[in-house]
């Protein structure tokens, strides 16, 4: 049974895209119809594959942005300049068209809602995208976890999913902030990244001993990884995904 999910996460097979959402002017999601779809984790990712009329093949591994309830899989793309895949799926791709992935892949940057302990989201740009699915995960499960989101953007007409995080974090469980770094809205006091003063005022504190998940950039994802483990959160327990020229899923 291992080895056949095995070969069946291994396999391209072709979806057909239902939904397209316009984001911000850079990133949309994409909702898929994929009848092969084994399921999927909350923090998994797929790749996508595309080929030209020339037979050329290009490759990449984008985040999953949905929970999985049996239905369709949603990923959120954002735009890569000079990019081979992004591009496409950005500007070109429309409701009707196929898709060529293959997936889901990870285990590791996962949460389950049987997990138990408070959960630390933090997510720089993009890096959003699979802690999106954490908290779709969440609510769709009506689990009690706490929850709290960091997520860090460079002016407000960055952020992905403004309207859907506004609902989530109606819940009693979910907390939200977002960190500007560019320019802040109108009453936004504060502007600039991540560091031990903020982390200490919005995130859980080691005593409350969470599971903490960082997506973003690697120099991002690095940064705020050093320093949670300066603040004493015990490093086994930092749950990291990065993207970038060295990094993985976008």
């Amino acid at each position: 049974m291992e080895r056949t999910a095995l070969r069946r996460r291994l396999t391209w097979q072709t979806g057909t895209v239902t939904q397209v959402r316009e984001e911000t002017s850079t990133a949309r999601t994409i909702v898929l119809d994929l009848p092969d779809w084994p399921g999927h984790l909350a923090g998994q990712h797929l790749d996508v594959r595309l080929t030209a009329p020339d037979g050329y093949r290009a490759s990449r591994s984008y985040s999953i942005a949905s929970a999985w309830t049996g239905e369709g899989v949603e990923l959120t793309v954002e735009q890569v300049p000079d990019g081979e895949v992004s591009p496409y799926l950005v500007e070109v791709l429309k409701v009707g068209d196929p898709l060529e992935v293959r997936g889901p892949v990870g285990g590791w940057f996962v949460w389950r809602p049987e997990d138990t302990g408070p959960v630390q989201l933090i997510g720089g740009g993009s890096g959003v995208v699979p802690l999106m699915a954490m908290l779709r995960t969440h609510a769709h499960a009506a689990s009690t976890t706490p929850v709290r989101l960091l997520y860090s953007v460079r002016r407000p007409a960055s952020v992905i999913y403004r309207p859907d995080l506004k609902d989530l974090a109606a819940s009693d469980d979910v907390d939200v902030t977002f960190v500007y770094t560019r320019e802040a809205p109108p009453g936004e006091p504060r502007v600039g990244r991540i560091d031990a003063e903020l982390l200490a005022a919005k995130a859980f504190g080691p005593a409350d001993d969470p599971t903490t998940y960082v997506c973003g950039p690697t120099p991002f994802v690095e940064a705020v990884a050093d320093l949670l483990v300066a603040a004493g959160h015990d490093p086994s327990k930092v749950r990291t995904e990065r993207f970038g020229p060295t990094g993985g899923p976008r």
